[in-house]
């Protein structure tokens, strides 16, 4: 809440929080039923953290299945990929409500998807962590009925919230690569 005050924007809420004074959330449904708005914190627990964490030595770019191309193919074009300018790519995970950290299969697809088309710009030879995330992604046929069914998808699903499983699981549907810059994100120029 400071924070998003501190940068006068509006704040996300929880995906049960949402309120005609509250109406972003963390929930991709909502958010295309909310108002526009210029400037939105999205408290995400793991991608936020890591982020943060991440700014300080290094440059931050947010990918999804949504988005995944254009990242890649961004990344390629900035020589990203090569062994003079190597990449790391984080799959973000989620929590158990015990909080430890509980693997997702959509941020290792969406992992994958980045790496794939990244090495399709002729990114050079990954990590044997990378090439099994690529393959990870390229191997699956439909990833939106992965999500669905993974342990993520069938929460979200079971909790009334299956829109933004299918939201999320978007192939390529945005152009923008957002990049972390003073402490926000804004798209590439």
């Amino acid at each position: 809440m400071v924070f998003a005050e501190q940068v006068d924007a509006a704040l996300a809420v929880g995906r049960r929080a949402v309120s005609e004074g509250s109406p972003w959330s963390l929930s991709p449904a909502a958010l295309r039923r909310a108002p526009f708005t210029p400037r939105l914190v999205l408290p995400s627990p793991n991608g936020s953290a890591i982020a943060a964490a991440a700014a300080d030595s290094s440059a931050v770019v947010a990918a999804s299945l949504r988005n995944a191309a254009a990242v890649g193919q961004w990344l390629g074009a900035q020589g990203h990929g090569t062994i003079e300018h190597p990449v790391g790519v984080i799959a973000a995970g989620e929590r158990w409500p015990d909080g430890s950290l509980r693997p997702a299969l959509e941020d290792l697809l969406g992992a994958g998807a980045v790496i794939a088309a990244l090495l399709e710009c002729g990114g050079e030879a990954p990590s044997p962590e990378a090439a099994m995330a690529a393959a990870a992604f390229t191997g699956t046929p439909d990833p939106r009925a992965a999500v669905a069914a993974g342990s993520s998808g069938r929460e979200l699903g079971e909790a009334g919230f299956a829109d933004d499983v299918a939201i999320a699981t978007e192939l390529d549907v945005s152009r923008v690569v957002p990049v972390l810059t003073s402490g926000a994100f804004a798209g590439a120029s």
